[in-house]
């Protein structure tokens, strides 16, 4: 009797301590991302948000429409990759309604050439490659003007576009391509305006590979997205915590060499 007695406490610990690690348990919380350095930042806190009852499924995207649109349909819970002036502006293209959450870090944009080592060196007529979306190729625009290769229309806006260039002495020619696609454009311009995450998927160095960079008070932080009215949910509350807190914030630091920098 003792023996099946034991036998029986022994069957319910097993069953006890199963069901302890069970992930099914926990709330999963699905979250787009760029796989860097979003999807890195993201994998550091995993393990923190795991203890808070919530599993962390990381759904990676190599461009910047897909990860709006699969949140707003409900596919992702929020997503991590953009910028509010991207994600204002595809709100209005789209008719969607997605909001920021909070920022967590800025890419700093950047201009690199293969064959050209300063900004002096740029010669006339040398082509450059811009990302071919409204926001980020304004951004580049805005980063070339700050740096005196070319001069906008005062009314241009973040949304500035080639036709908003009033002066042009070096008569650059300008190639629109997706972001995603410049960094393998190197060998056929001169130049490329390129995007922090897709400099660093292109073993680029930021703070030493680019000729230009843009400073850290840029308006361009990356953000946590959601849907509009999601704000309140607990999840994703501690979804923000996360990402803002001092691990996340040091990691960036110790790990991308001036190449991202936090924002909060």
């Amino acid at each position: 009797m003792k023996k099946i007695l034991f036998t029986s406490l022994l069957i319910a610990l097993i069953i006890l301590s199963a069901c302890g690690n069970d992930t099914t348990d926990q709330n999963t919380l699905k979250v787009g991302a760029s796989p860097l350095p979003h999807g890195e930042i993201l994998e550091q806190i995993k393990e923190d948000l795991s203890e808070e009852g919530i599993n962390l499924e990381i759904v990676e995207f190599t461009d910047y429409v897909k990860p709006n649109l699969s949140l707003s349909e409900g596919e992702l819970d929020a997503n991590f990759f953009q910028h509010s002036p991207y994600l204002e502006d595809f709100n209005k293209n789209n008719d969607t309604d997605l909001i920021s959450l909070g920022s967590i870090h800025l890419e700093p944009l950047g201009v690199y050439s293969n064959n050209i080592e300063n900004i002096d060196d740029i010669e006339e007529g040398n082509s450059i490659a811009i990302p071919s979306d409204p926001t980020n190729g304004g951004r580049a625009l805005l980063l070339l003007e700050n740096n005196g290769l070319i001069k906008l229309d005062e009314n241009a806006g973040l949304l500035a576009t080639e036709e908003d260039i009033i002066e042009n002495p070096k008569n650059l020619e300008f190639k629109p391509l997706e972001a995603a696609q410049i960094p393998r454009s190197l060998n056929d311009v001169d130049l490329a305006v390129i995007n922090g995450n897709y400099a660093l998927e292109a073993n680029l160095t930021p703070t030493e590979d680019a000729i230009i960079l843009e400073k850290e008070d840029s308006p361009y932080g990356n953000i946590l997205a959601i849907r509009n009215g999601d704000e309140d949910r607990k999840d994703l509350k501690l979804l923000i915590e996360a990402l803002q807190s001092e691990k996340v914030k040091n990691f960036i630091e110790n790990n991308y060499e001036g190449g991202i920098i936090p924002t909060f």
